[in-house]
């Protein structure tokens, strides 16, 4: 007995229903041509992941089921084909402001033009950026279904995501018959997520005795990006195979009977490291947000400093370097190093560059300022006027020519407000907005070392790897004439922000007590700027974004 399945790993759009369908059924007629009878595409395929409010509006449910038709419908003449399809189902009626929850997160099992079988799914996550219970009921059933050629069925267990990280689905499945486990997914990327579903799900398979499918989601959706790496395990854990990373894929794997139980068989892509992962993350994150908006073209200020460039080497590797303009905009203060470096690197990606002084706007704001100002020193006003300078050049020529504005801010900076609020700040995209300030080099050095898409080797000029970062926005100014040494900074942030460690067990772990108490008082009262940031990729298990809800108006100060 043997029976062919593919994971559809693709690359879906939220709300692009006719599109999402279309790929989905022309995955299914590719891979029964080679033999596949069974199917599987990632949770909630038919929509997007994740839709959000949309949910809520009855006309969106009723268009999901329409799409699942006609999936069903354009398929139904291949004969012994099972395909998995997730979808929203159920009732999408409203009282007043108030959502009537019978609404489920769901999956159809489809063959030669009928619904074998519809699955709810029963563990709904609430956590990070996951806001399932808000949307769907949970489900209380239990599937399991026949896939395969006659006289050489499989009987499969479906799960949802969630569903396999609890034994409850996965042992009730089992004991419903299933040989098999399939779990269709939709979860988003952090660094080293991919590996831990790997062993969570080895842990799986290890307690209920059954081998697994993971069809996994690819694809850039606003603030999150998901990574793909489906993956099949035997019922001893043992890998079977493994798809390759960020990128769509038909992944194949040979299912067949062996002494009485199924046995997996599948192509294994190599195990990458960290820096590869969160450079593909940025890479599929920028060119899905761009591409899916519709918007022609990027532009960045190129400062000469390291953020600005790892944002321009990313932006180039995802869009190429037709699509991305830099524009350099020289202070009183900018050192000549920043303008050498700046031009090097343009050069070094072939993208257009220009230049720009913002002196004669900086001495006209000074001179119509001068009367409120006098007697009084300079301090961050004038170094605030700059960078707001900055911003509205870039808006403008957004505005002009239809390009977004990537931002440049790491998360240091967000977490700390050292960045400035309609300045370095506008914009419509943040790419490193996740990346902390050590990481950030870390990434550039990965970079100049490794050139993944064979285009642009050593794009970065070392200097700016190298040299001290300053935002020049004053004579002799850096970094750290304001904030803690990054090592320290980025640490701090990582236990408190990411962690939830209070002050007092960060003071114990070793950290000097008046740091701890400037960075901790500087991530609380910075909150009204990061409420109107750009939304940015995110790369760790917990951003400022849909991770991080905080209020701005907080005397809370543990």
């Amino acid at each position: 007995m043997t029976l062919k399945i593919s994971v559809a790993q693709l690359n879906f759009v939220v709300g692009d229903l006719g599109g999402n369908a279309k790929k989905i059924i022309d995955a299914a007629r590719s891979a029964y041509a080679q033999g596949v009878r069974l199917l599987l595409t990632p949770e909630l395929s038919i929509c997007g992941y994740a839709c959000e409010d949309l949910f809520l509006r009855p006309a969106f449910i009723q268009a999901c089921d329409d799409a699942v038709k006609t999936v069903a419908r354009e398929l139904a003449g291949l004969k012994n084909l099972c395909v998995v399809v997730g979808h929203p189902s159920g009732g999408g009626n409203r009282t007043r402001s108030v959502a009537v929850q019978n609404r489920f997160n769901a999956a159809s099992v489809l063959c030669e033009g009928a619904t074998l079988a519809t699955y709810a799914k029963r563990e709904l996550p609430n956590y990070q950026v996951f806001d399932e219970r808000r949307y769907f009921t949970p489900g209380q059933g239990v599937c399991v279904f026949e896939a395969g050629e006659v006289g050489q069925k499989v009987k499969v267990g479906l799960l949802i995501c969630e569903d396999a990280w609890f034994e409850a689905p996965a042992q009730l499945a089992k004991e419903a018959g299933a040989q098999l486990l399939a779990v269709i997914n939709a979860s988003p990327f952090h660094v080293g997520k991919g590996y831990e579903r790997e062993q969570m799900m080895r842990q799986r398979v290890q307690s209920c005795g059954l081998p697994l499918v993971y069809a996994h989601l690819v694809g850039g959706q606003d603030e999150v990006v998901f990574e793909g790496h489906s993956f099949a395990l035997n019922a001893d854990g043992a890998l079977a195979g493994r798809a390759p990373s960020f990128i769509e894929n038909n992944f194949v794997v040979h299912a067949s009977l062996a002494q009485a139980a199924i046995d997996l068989e599948a192509t294994v892509a190599p195990e990458r490291s960290a820096e590869a992962d969160l450079w593909d993350a940025l890479v599929l994150g920028v060119r899905d947000y761009i591409t899916k908006n519709g918007f022609p073209s990027v532009l960045l200020g190129l400062s000469g400093g390291i953020d600005s460039a790892l944002v321009l080497a990313i932006a180039v590797d995802a869009l190429g370097s037709d699509r991305v303009r830099t524009v350099m905009m020289p202070s009183p203060y900018t050192a000549d190093i920043s303008w050498i470096d700046a031009r090097d690197m343009a050069t070094r990606l072939d993208v257009r560059y220009d230049e720009i002084s913002i002196l004669p706007e900086f001495e006209a704001f000074t001179k119509s300022l001068a009367l409120d100002f006098r007697g009084l020193a300079e301090d961050a006003t004038e170094e605030n006027i700059q960078a707001r300078i900055r911003g509205t050049l870039l808006m403008a020529l957004s505005n002009k020519f239809g390009s977004i504005v990537l931002t440049t801010g790491n998360k240091s900076e967000m977490a700390t407000g050292y960045c400035t609020l309609y300045g370095d700040m506008a914009g419509g995209f943040a790419v490193i907005k996740d990346l902390a300030k050590t990481t950030v080099f870390k990434l550039a050095r990965w970079r100049n070392e490794n050139d993944p898409y064979g285009t642009h080797p050593h794009p970065i000029p070392e200097r700016i790897i190298t040299r001290p970062p300053s935002a020049e926005l004053r004579a002799d100014q850096t970094d750290q004439d304001s904030l803690p040494e990054y090592d320290v900074l980025d640490a701090i942030i990582e236990r408190y922000m990411e962690n939830d460690e209070s002050m007092e067990e960060i003071i114990s772990a070793g950290f000097d007590r008046a740091e701890v108490e400037k960075v901790t008082r500087l991530i609380k009262i910075n909150e009204y700027k990061r409420r109107q940031s750009p939304v940015g990729i995110r790369v760790t298990h917990r951003s400022f974004g849909k991770d991080w809800r905080y209020p701005i108006t907080n005397k809370f100060r543990a």
